[in-house]
């Protein structure tokens, strides 16, 4: 679970921390899960292996919320992918997994080095010609692609520094049509996304995505929360209805 764009990493945040039983017995289930389901294989693997090599931070998707992101662009029929956050790349295959021929996937990402172990992990997968990741911070990005895309995106997934999240989302409904589908990552934050009184950046980042998500009627929103291997957290959904 990616958190930063602007100078990309986990951040400290208000923490709720579970005891230790609960947490080894949800990172067993995740583990049941991508065995039983067979949830990894050899690119993936070895994408998430170069990033622990590289030293980036370990807060990648988990492998059965990266099949679930994989599903979800398979049932919207995605063919344009927008991903806001890049990290080393792995939930960017499994996005650009579900992609069809001729399908694109734009990846934004504010560190050159994460970008460039994204590369290699994106052309050991083989995703070199539907992959295409642009450097630098996504607010400058953002612009640009509005005025160079003939199309709006099917599916955006937002997973980068959070304090920006409601910026960001700003900027999805501009590059998406009615039936896009933007997800965003990491907005429950063990449980202190309810703390009105946190003076964190991630955690007002989050309650302000929320408000947005809210205040748009071109929107319609939810959210679930999850727990596993990353703990406690969650994913809000918004499917765009006007435009």
């Amino acid at each position: 679970m990616a958190y930063s764009i602007l100078g990309r990493g986990p951040m400290d945040h208000d923490k709720w921390t579970p005891d230790e039983t609960s947490q080894d017995k949800w990172t067993a289930v995740d583990r049941y899960f991508s065995e039983q389901l067979s949830l990894s294989d050899p690119a993936l693997d070895a994408a998430l292996a170069a990033n622990k090599a590289a030293e980036l931070p370990a807060i990648d998707v988990a492998p059965n919320q990266g099949k679930f992101l994989q599903l979800l662009a398979l049932l919207v029929g995605a063919r344009s992918i927008l991903e806001i956050g890049t990290l080393g790349g792995y939930s960017s295959i499994w996005l650009a997994r579900a992609l069809p021929a001729g399908g694109r996937l734009i990846t934004l990402e504010f560190n050159p080095k994460h970008a460039e172990v994204a590369r290699a992990n994106i052309a050991r997968a083989g995703l070199t010609d539907i992959v295409d990741i642009r450097v630098g911070a996504a607010l400058d990005t953002l612009p640009k692609l509005q005025t160079e895309i003939t199309e709006p995106f099917d599916l955006i997934f937002i997973d980068a520094d959070k304090p920006h999240n409601a910026e960001y989302l700003h900027w999805a409904l501009k590059l998406s049509r009615r039936g896009t589908l933007i997800i965003v990552d990491n907005v429950v934050r063990d449980g202190a996304v309810i703390d009105v009184a946190s003076s964190n950046p991630d955690v007002q980042g989050a309650r302000l995505l929320f408000e947005q998500l809210a205040a748009e009627r071109g929107l319609s929103a939810t959210a679930l929360q999850t727990v596993g291997t990353k703990g406690h957290d969650g994913f809000a959904f918004a499917l765009v209805t006007a435009g």
